[in-house]
């Protein structure tokens, strides 16, 4: 039977090698164990679970878990029956000389009864604790190995058995899945992490980093005013500004504490008439508004897209306002059979769009990045002299006329 990447299915005694002359009991110790490192997901405690149960199988007093890297030798080393105390005073974790690095070139079971005899042993380092009975088995991950078990100091018998060698050969089959698993898990939640970080960065860019920028830009003029003796002008900025300011401060509670709580925002028309008033208040760009579809098309959008599409919106009318020198600006909002299409238009300077900008330019990126997220596409249409416009489409599903 089947089942989900790490699953490990309960021991058939009747499907294992060997089981015939091997007491039920292990074989249910076995069951136990592969069964609780399969529920573990994070890598560390999956780790020392492994070291737990491994030694517990075979009735060994001190068992470790040596995790190989890519030069061959020992990367982490996980104990079991030795305290953080008797650790400390160990030292260093081996590097893989002696008995150990036999093992791990050769990559293949050792059942040895007297550690002091072999001729491989390096010798312990002072404060380790007296060790005679050693068993070393191969972790292998898809055929490659990954790392190997250390069992020593059998617990009533002189030596570790044939049957303790079977055990634990077949935990070590389990124990490298679970190893993957967890490995597997970890990576999915590292992605996760890196694609959260880079929406915090995009909105803090898009949104409230530019509304700061467009306070400072609202401020330029003040000096002059001052030096032409038009004071109350000056104030009636300086007002402004303060008051914009309290609003970003809002702006950056409401962000710290609504960071993955999925808190809805005002409406989607209110949304962008909000940025357009903004934008009229802090430059003297003309914009008109076309927001007649606005309604419908929040009823179209999921939050997320609705997010999205606000934050684009506010980062191409920032483009306008901080680079365009454009005298007039158009943003219009519209569907037609198959999308949402969000258009903003200047008159302004324009660019070349093929130019590759320079380091700290995020903002049409960011464009891009924003409306692929939500399976939209991004049009930048200008040239020098002639303008900008930025067209941005979010598809409705076929069937679709509104979301609950």
């Amino acid at each position: 039977m089947e089942g989900p990447p790490g699953y490990a299915p309960p021991v058939n005694p009747a499907t294992v090698a060997g089981a015939a002359v091997m007491d039920p009991e292990p074989l249910r110790a076995l069951d136990a164990a592969t069964r609780a490192i399969a529920a573990e997901l994070d890598l560390d405690r999956v780790l020392q679970l492994i070291a737990d149960s491994v030694r517990g199988l075979v009735s060994a007093r001190y068992a470790a878990l040596g995790i190989i890297g890519p030069d061959g030798r020992i990367e982490r080393f996980i104990t079991s029956g030795i305290t953080a105390a008797e650790r400390t005073a160990i030292g260093p974790l081996p590097e893989g000389h002696g008995l150990l690095g036999t093992i791990i070139r050769d990559g293949v079971t050792f059942r040895i009864p007297d550690i002091a005899r072999h001729p491989d042993t390096y010798g312990f380092p002072p404060h380790h604790p007296p060790m005679r009975s050693l068993l070393g088995v191969p972790v292998r991950i898809e055929g490659q190995p990954t790392g190997n078990f250390y069992l020593t100091e059998k617990q009533g018998a002189a030596e570790f058995s044939s049957d303790d060698e079977a055990l634990v050969e077949l935990f070590a089959l389990h124990a490298a899945i679970a190893i993957q698993h967890a490995r597997l898990h970890q990576r999915v939640r590292d992605l996760a992490l890196v694609d959260e970080r880079l929406r915090i960065s995009r909105d803090l860019h898009d949104g409230i980093i530019q509304a700061i920028y467009a306070v400072s830009l609202s401020l330029e003029d003040v000096p002059e005013l001052l030096a032409t003796n038009q004071a109350p002008d000056a104030v009636d900025r300086v007002d402004r500004a303060i008051e914009r300011l309290h609003t970003t401060i809002s702006d950056i509670r409401r962000f710290i504490t609504g960071l993955g709580s999925g808190a809805m925002g005002p409406p989607l028309r209110q949304s962008l008439e909000n940025l357009a008033f903004e934008l009229h208040g802090e430059t003297d760009v003309d914009l008109r508004l076309e927001l007649a579809d606005a309604d419908d098309a929040s009823g179209l959008l999921t939050p997320e897209e609705e997010h999205e599409l606000v934050q684009i919106a506010r980062e191409a009318l920032s483009n306008v306002a901080r680079h365009s020198g454009a005298a007039h600006a158009t943003m219009a909002l519209h569907r037609d059979d198959r999308s949402i299409v969000l258009t903003v238009e200047d008159d302004g300077r324009g660019f070349d769009p093929k130019h590759r900008r320079g380091p700290g330019h995020f903002g049409l990126a960011n464009l891009r990045d924003r409306a692929a997220a939500v399976g939209g596409t991004t049009r930048i249409e200008s040239a020098p002299g002639r303008g900008t416009r930025i067209i941005v489409r979010l598809p409705i599903p076929e069937g679709d006329t509104a979301h609950p």
